[in-house]
């Protein structure tokens, strides 16, 4: 295989429909932890850690049990969903997996639908999670780059999960599960700052992704968290406006994180779905 190598980790388990789930920002696969075990009896679920986050590296080498695949001529250096898409295309070849249902969670949810630009053929179903389609406006953009230097610079420990956690889940998880704010923030604060700071440019630069969504003729499903106030339910029946194929499914009492805040809710949204899509 030819081009630069790139280690990505991935977490499996499970039998069944292939169904691919990218990670949101800044956490790493384990966020779809509580969610595995719902599934697993009816999915192939394989979760990525993204480029520069969790166990994935940055910069191409590789680590214990990681997985090698080669992202082609796509310029590391310049951050960019196209080439975090090109890793999971990539992880997909390697485990012979011509079509899968994808999924997405926020930066998970560009990722995916960068995926469907580059190579919407290998997209069976389409699931995005408290994401949105359209580019950061110029406010959005300042603020993605002004945390990416940050990190560099001061690295992420004693900032980053205060700053975020108010934002990434609701006030009723806040309030009564204390648990699940404290496993986000170590979540959070486990991650490499090199790799906050890539996955942000990346974000900052990622366009428009409505004519994908309208191009998709495949089943979609869009999930948003009531209590979403990163992408909140507008953003999602945007979407679903798009989408030939969407539906909706807006989740009571949860944020932008709904496979932490509510995965039996999730798990009972999805397998019903799931189980009508043909691979």
């Amino acid at each position: 295989m030819s081009g630069r190598m790139v280690a990505v980790h991935y977490i499996e388990s499970g039998a069944g429909t292939p169904l691919v789930l990218l990670h949101a920002f800044p956490v790493d696969a384990r966020m779809w932890n509580p969610l595995r075990g719902r599934l697993e009896e009816q999915a192939r679920v394989i979760t990525p850690d993204q480029r520069g986050l969790g166990e994935s590296s940055l910069d191409g080498s590789t680590a214990r049990g990681m997985l090698e695949a080669p992202v082609g001529k796509l310029p590391v250096d310049r951050p960019s969903v196209d080439v975090a898409a090109a890793d999971i295309l990539e992880l997909l070849d390697q485990l012979e997996l011509p079509r899968v249902v994808l999924g997405g969670c926020s930066m998970g949810g560009y990722v995916a639908t960068a995926v469907l630009r580059a190579a919407p053929q290998r997209v069976a179903g389409l699931l995005l999670v408290d994401t949105k389609a359209p580019a950061d406006t110029d406010e959005q953009r300042a603020n993605r780059l002004s945390v990416a230097t940050r990190a560099e610079e001061e690295g992420i420990s004693g900032w980053l999960a205060d700053s975020m956690l108010p934002n990434l889940l609701s006030a009723s998880t806040r309030e009564r599960r204390p648990e699940v704010v404290e496993e986000l923030r170590a979540l959070i604060e486990a991650q490499p700052a090199d790799g906050v700071a890539w996955a942000q440019r990346a974000m900052a630069a990622r366009p428009d992704s409505f004519v994908a969504l309208r191009a998709f003729g495949g089943p979609a499903m869009v999930v948003v968290g009531a209590e979403d106030s990163i992408t909140p339910p507008s953003a999602a029946r945007e979407m679903v406006d798009a989408l030939p194929r969407g539906e909706l499914v807006e989740l009571a009492g949860s944020g932008h994180l709904p496979s932490m805040e509510s995965p039996e809710a999730l798990a009972d949204a999805v397998l019903p779905w799931l189980a009508g899509i043909e691979v």
